[in-house]
């Protein structure tokens, strides 16, 4: 199978081009870091704006939030075949696409651009960023994975350089199988990122202390670094 990679040539055109980039935190000018946040099913832009106060560095970010038509990226669960959740599935990337290209308008490199998910969110993130392996400042993936009914590693190719990858899900997660969050965690050490997984005991479908500790480690030590 042939991945969708986003172009900007010809740009995918679907059902989140339409809905607003939401941003926030502090202007540009006066950010060291810019982050892509994006929303869960259900959810929206600016219910992922807060999640930033809980950064120790948040007076560092520009935020970009992507909005989902519909409040929802795809229609079926992300370990359904990938084309019937199509076309929203590709817009979402396409939408993730757009903010990142957004934050290199602002005058952040992608080595300055951290992506953080939650649920639904987190498996969109994923996939971009495994789609499309660069040097980014980080990825943080909250209760999700790669999407697909089946992963396959040699469908994913290219050198994250070490970017740091933070991967947290329950071990009961009703939505988000733990041989999933194995399976993608081994692709993206694949594709040479610095991966930290942990599963999480009995936690429900929800984002808890230690992962924010853990993105506030990963934030420090590349905010130090540059």
């Amino acid at each position: 199978m042939e991945l969708f990679r986003v172009s900007t040539n010809k740009p995918f055109i679907g059902p989140h081009q339409k809905e607003q980039l939401l941003q926030g935190g502090v202007e540009p000018a006066s950010a060291k870091a810019a982050m892509i946040m994006i929303h869960g099913r259900g959810a929206n832009a600016q219910s992922m704006l807060p999640l930033a106060n809980e950064f120790s560095n948040s007076d560092a970010f520009t935020l970009y939030a992507p909005q989902a038509a519909g409040y929802t990226w795809y229609p079926y669960s992300f370990l359904a075949p990938q084309d019937q959740n199509q076309p929203g599935l590709n817009s979402g990337l396409q939408a993730v696409h757009d903010a990142i290209q957004q934050a290199e308008k602002d005058g952040f490199s992608k080595a300055q651009i951290f992506l953080l998910g939650f649920s639904q969110g987190a498996c969109l993130a994923s996939e971009y960023i495994a789609r499309h392996p660069e040097t980014y400042g980080g990825l943080f993936v909250l209760s999700g994975g790669l999407i697909g009914h089946e992963l396959r590693p040699e469908w994913y190719s290219g050198d994250l350089a070490k970017t740091p990858v933070f991967i947290g899900c329950s071990d009961v997660d009703a939505h988000i199988p733990e041989q999933r969050v194995h399976d993608s965690a081994r692709i993206f050490e694949q594709l040479n990122a610095d991966v930290t997984k942990v599963i999480y005991p009995g936690m429900g479908h929800t984002v808890n202390q230690d992962e924010i500790d853990q993105i506030n480690r990963i934030i420090a030590d590349r905010l130090t670094s540059d």
